[in-house]
């Protein structure tokens, strides 16, 4: 074991006990989420009443992780209590709910919201009625009138805002200043009854532990008659508090993440073990044809044998005239600059100023200026585009 490798396995032993330590030493905070969890002892969790909900209902009480739709397309049931609080069920599984119920079974419903098709068939609608920070729910029969809860973390502020006239209101939600809403309903559904409570928050831990609190929840319970009792809990596994929590609670990035070490630890071995050296990097062999075409335009340009230049220029252009175009450039005369014109498309006035200047640069005698070199090289430049 080389020295490079004891030094990334010492980095990375160091790291995980940096980890550990923080996950170990770090301080604990109130978890104030409202989870609806039955294993949860978090002030919003399930655990409380979950515990509790044996006597309740007498031990005749089935929890029952499935969905309704899974559960109630496996078995078939006479009737009997189904109980629903705060699980984002899909709306076949309310079908098969509300199909029981009409069927003859009993359902008490403690959600703040389900869909709005849902709703409707059963007789009312649903929707944010309050943002006050505290309010006090009552029943409204009057064998229930002493028994009350006063919400005082975070209610949801959500009731009954439209109500058919043969659903009963059997509880209500008082605030200051605000009026009363309803908050508790009973519909009658086929041969059952639907109860529908809009603030499932009374049944979690922080409201139950109060003094008082729980005979409310008693007496919500009470209207279900004494059968058989099916609870639809949330499927829901402990939450850790773990930092990688999110990523290890997820398949494909906790394989990832297992992957992504496993791949560090290859790394830092092999790389340890052996190193290539550094490929030095060759440098291509650079193309110089365009230096020597700038060398030999500047030595031209410098010697001032533009007549030259010019010659030279029209002779590349009347060969690629004719390897392009395939015109014969013998005789440059009116047949010529016919064809050029229709080939190019450029003005004949164009194209017989061209001829003049290449002329000019083929004759021997001719007096050339830089200025000629400058517009014939332009011209044809142009001819050629």
């Amino acid at each position: 074991m080389n020295k490079t490798f004891k030094i990334y396995a010492v980095i990375f032993i160091v790291v995980m006990l940096i980890l550990a330590l923080l996950e170990v030493n770090k301080t604990e905070t109130t978890d104030w989420r409202k989870n609806f969890n039955i294993n949860q002892k978090s002030p919003f969790g399930l655990f409380v009443f979950n515990n509790e909900a044996k006597d309740l209902f007498k031990n005749n009480l089935k929890r029952i992780e499935q969905t309704p739709y899974d559960y109630y397309s496996q078995h078939k049931k006479g009737a009997h209590n189904i109980i629903v609080i705060e699980n984002d069920l899909d709306k076949e599984s309310w079908k098969k709910i509300l199909d029981q119920v009409s069927k003859g079974s009993d359902a008490m419903i403690m959600v703040s919201s389900i869909p709005k098709d849902i709703s409707d068939s059963i007789g009312y609608y649903a929707a944010d009625i309050s943002f006050a920070e505290e309010n006090i729910m009552k029943l409204t029969d009057i064998k229930y009138q002493n028994d009350f809860i006063k919400l005082d973390k975070f209610p949801s502020g959500r009731g009954f805002s439209y109500i058919k006239p043969k659903v009963e209101v059997l509880g209500k939600t008082i605030e200051k200043n605000n009026s009363d809403q309803a908050n508790f309903i009973k519909a009658s559904f086929g041969k059952g009854t639907v109860y529908v409570h809009s603030e499932p928050l009374f049944l979690t831990n922080y409201y139950l532990l109060k003094q008082g609190s729980i005979q409310y929840a008693q007496d919500v319970f009470s209207y279900l008659p004494d059968k058989e009792t099916v609870w639809f809990i949330k499927n829901d596994t402990k939450v850790s508090r773990f930092f990688m929590r999110f990523v290890l609670s997820n398949p494909a990035l906790k394989y990832a993440w297992w992957l992504l070490l496993g791949g560090l630890v290859l790394f830092i071995f092999f790389n340890a073990k052996r190193k290539q050296r550094i490929v030095p990097v060759e440098e291509p062999l650079r193309n110089t044809s365009v230096d020597f075409v700038k060398s030999i335009g500047n030595l031209y340009l410098q010697e001032g044998d533009f007549h030259d230049m010019m010659a030279k220029k029209a002779q590349y252009f009347l060969n690629k005239i004719r390897m392009d175009l395939l015109i014969d450039t013998q005789n440059l005369d009116a047949e010529f600059a016919k064809k050029l014109h229709l080939k190019t498309g450029k003005p004949m006035e164009m194209i017989n100023e061209a001829i003049s200047l290449i002329r000019k640069g083929e004759d021997p005698y001719a007096n050339v200026m830089k200025e000629d070199l400058i517009k014939m090289n332009k011209l044809l430049d142009d001819l050629l585009q």
